[in-house]
Protein backbone atom coordinates (compact mmCIF):
# COMPACT_ATOMS: atom_id res chain seq x y z
CA UNK A 1 0.00 0.00 0.00
CA UNK A 2 2.96 2.25 1.16
CA UNK A 3 4.47 1.52 -1.89
CA UNK A 4 1.86 2.11 -4.45
CA UNK A 5 0.90 6.14 -2.31
CA UNK A 6 5.02 6.53 -2.86
CA UNK A 7 5.25 5.86 -6.54
CA UNK A 8 1.61 7.58 -6.99
CA UNK A 9 3.16 10.54 -5.23
CA UNK A 10 6.30 10.77 -7.07
CA UNK A 11 4.63 10.18 -10.47
CA UNK A 12 2.39 13.32 -9.40
CA UNK A 13 5.49 15.43 -8.41
CA UNK A 14 7.80 14.44 -11.75
CA UNK A 15 4.73 15.09 -13.74
CA UNK A 16 3.65 18.44 -12.59
CA UNK A 17 7.13 19.69 -12.79
CA UNK A 18 7.57 18.16 -16.17
CA UNK A 19 4.52 19.96 -17.28
CA UNK A 20 5.36 23.32 -15.80
CA UNK A 21 8.50 22.82 -17.74
CA UNK A 22 6.95 21.77 -21.19
CA UNK A 23 4.59 25.05 -20.64
CA UNK A 24 7.95 27.43 -20.04
CA UNK A 25 9.24 25.98 -23.45
CA UNK A 26 6.49 26.16 -25.74
CA UNK A 27 4.80 29.23 -24.54
CA UNK A 28 6.31 31.56 -26.88
CA UNK A 29 5.35 28.98 -29.41
CA UNK A 30 1.27 28.80 -28.74
CA UNK A 31 1.09 32.28 -27.51
CA UNK A 32 3.52 34.49 -29.29
CA UNK A 33 3.27 37.98 -28.41
CA UNK A 34 1.58 39.84 -31.07
CA UNK A 35 3.43 42.08 -34.35
CA UNK A 36 5.38 45.16 -33.03
CA UNK A 37 4.43 48.90 -34.84
CA UNK A 38 6.70 50.61 -33.74
CA UNK A 39 7.77 54.14 -36.26
CA UNK A 40 10.41 56.22 -36.20
CA UNK A 41 10.45 59.78 -35.13
CA UNK A 42 11.56 62.82 -37.57
CA UNK A 43 14.66 62.92 -35.27
CA UNK A 44 15.67 59.29 -35.89
CA UNK A 45 15.09 59.59 -39.73
CA UNK A 46 18.23 61.26 -40.07
CA UNK A 47 20.45 59.97 -43.28
CA UNK A 48 20.76 56.26 -43.53
CA UNK A 49 24.10 54.81 -42.44
CA UNK A 50 23.55 51.18 -43.84
CA UNK A 51 20.64 48.50 -45.32
CA UNK A 52 20.47 45.33 -44.98
CA UNK A 53 17.87 41.82 -45.25
CA UNK A 54 18.05 39.18 -42.56
CA UNK A 55 18.57 35.89 -44.22
CA UNK A 56 18.56 32.25 -43.15
CA UNK A 57 21.17 31.11 -41.87
CA UNK A 58 21.43 27.28 -42.61
CA UNK A 59 18.66 26.40 -44.59
CA UNK A 60 18.88 22.75 -43.20
CA UNK A 61 17.26 24.49 -39.68
CA UNK A 62 13.77 24.60 -39.67
CA UNK A 63 13.86 26.83 -35.94
CA UNK A 64 16.33 29.59 -36.73
CA UNK A 65 15.58 31.59 -39.67
CA UNK A 66 14.83 35.18 -40.08
CA UNK A 67 13.63 37.30 -42.58
CA UNK A 68 13.02 41.10 -43.63
CA UNK A 69 14.84 44.21 -44.12
CA UNK A 70 16.74 46.57 -41.47
CA UNK A 71 18.70 50.14 -41.75
CA UNK A 72 21.13 51.28 -39.85
CA UNK A 73 20.62 54.74 -38.87
CA UNK A 74 23.33 56.94 -36.88
CA UNK A 75 22.00 56.43 -33.68
CA UNK A 76 19.12 53.88 -34.56
CA UNK A 77 18.51 50.43 -36.06
CA UNK A 78 15.59 49.33 -37.21
CA UNK A 79 13.65 46.71 -38.51
CA UNK A 80 10.93 47.20 -40.72
CA UNK A 81 7.68 46.12 -41.15
CA UNK A 82 8.26 43.14 -43.01
CA UNK A 83 10.72 41.74 -40.33
CA UNK A 84 10.07 37.75 -38.93
CA UNK A 85 12.22 35.52 -37.06
CA UNK A 86 10.82 31.76 -35.89
CA UNK A 87 9.96 31.87 -32.03
CA UNK A 88 12.10 31.43 -29.23
CA UNK A 89 13.55 32.51 -25.60
CA UNK A 90 15.81 35.78 -25.06
CA UNK A 91 16.61 37.01 -28.60
CA UNK A 92 18.45 40.13 -28.61
CA UNK A 93 19.35 42.22 -31.42
CA UNK A 94 23.84 42.35 -31.88
CA UNK A 95 25.91 44.78 -34.05
CA UNK A 96 28.70 42.51 -35.19
CA UNK A 97 32.16 43.97 -36.28
CA UNK A 98 32.18 40.75 -39.19
CA UNK A 99 31.16 40.41 -42.24
CA UNK A 100 28.99 37.53 -43.38
CA UNK A 101 28.15 36.04 -40.14
CA UNK A 102 26.87 32.80 -40.92
CA UNK A 103 27.41 30.68 -37.68
CA UNK A 104 26.98 30.88 -34.02
CA UNK A 105 31.04 30.95 -33.75
CA UNK A 106 31.31 34.31 -35.75
CA UNK A 107 29.42 36.12 -33.08
CA UNK A 108 30.47 34.63 -29.88
CA UNK A 109 34.27 34.65 -31.04
CA UNK A 110 33.68 38.57 -31.03
CA UNK A 111 33.02 41.47 -29.66
CA UNK A 112 29.95 42.57 -30.42
CA UNK A 113 27.52 45.09 -29.36
CA UNK A 114 24.03 44.11 -28.00
CA UNK A 115 21.52 46.38 -29.01
CA UNK A 116 18.71 44.79 -26.45
CA UNK A 117 15.88 42.79 -26.35
CA UNK A 118 13.79 41.75 -29.08
CA UNK A 119 9.81 42.99 -28.54
CA UNK A 120 7.91 41.29 -31.20
CA UNK A 121 8.92 37.91 -33.35
CA UNK A 122 7.32 39.73 -35.93
CA UNK A 123 6.78 43.56 -37.25
CA UNK A 124 8.72 46.86 -37.10
CA UNK A 125 11.05 47.54 -33.95
CA UNK A 126 13.56 50.03 -33.26
CA UNK A 127 17.20 49.67 -30.97
CA UNK A 128 19.23 52.99 -29.91
CA UNK A 129 22.67 52.67 -30.61
CA UNK A 130 25.14 53.41 -28.02
CA UNK A 131 26.93 56.59 -28.44
CA UNK A 132 30.41 56.79 -30.06
CA UNK A 133 30.48 54.10 -31.90
CA UNK A 134 32.31 53.80 -35.10
CA UNK A 135 29.27 51.76 -37.53
CA UNK A 136 31.68 51.14 -40.58
CA UNK A 137 33.16 48.81 -37.80
CA UNK A 138 30.24 46.68 -37.67
CA UNK A 139 29.28 45.23 -40.93
CA UNK A 140 26.47 43.13 -39.73
CA UNK A 141 23.34 42.80 -37.51
CA UNK A 142 22.24 39.28 -36.19
CA UNK A 143 19.48 38.08 -34.16
CA UNK A 144 20.81 36.13 -31.23
CA UNK A 145 19.30 33.63 -29.02
CA UNK A 146 21.18 34.68 -25.54
CA UNK A 147 19.68 32.09 -23.61
CA UNK A 148 21.10 28.77 -25.88
CA UNK A 149 23.88 31.05 -27.46
CA UNK A 150 22.39 30.20 -30.84
CA UNK A 151 22.34 32.36 -34.56
CA UNK A 152 18.53 33.43 -35.03
CA UNK A 153 19.11 35.35 -38.52
CA UNK A 154 22.20 37.81 -39.94
CA UNK A 155 21.89 40.72 -41.85
CA UNK A 156 25.24 41.76 -44.08
CA UNK A 157 25.22 45.73 -44.28
CA UNK A 158 25.76 48.05 -47.28
CA UNK A 159 27.01 51.19 -46.47
CA UNK A 160 25.50 54.48 -48.02
CA UNK A 161 28.19 56.34 -49.57
CA UNK A 162 30.16 58.69 -47.91
CA UNK A 163 29.21 57.09 -44.49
Amino acid sequence: MWRWLTVFLFGGVFGTGFGVALGFFLFPYVFPPPPAAEELTEAEKTEAVAEGTFIHADPNDPIHYGKGKVTVYRQTVFLHGDFEVGPGPKFHVYLVPKEKVRSSGDVSSTMFVDLGRLRSFSGSQKFPIPGGLDLAQFPSVVIWCAQFNVLISPADLSFAAGS
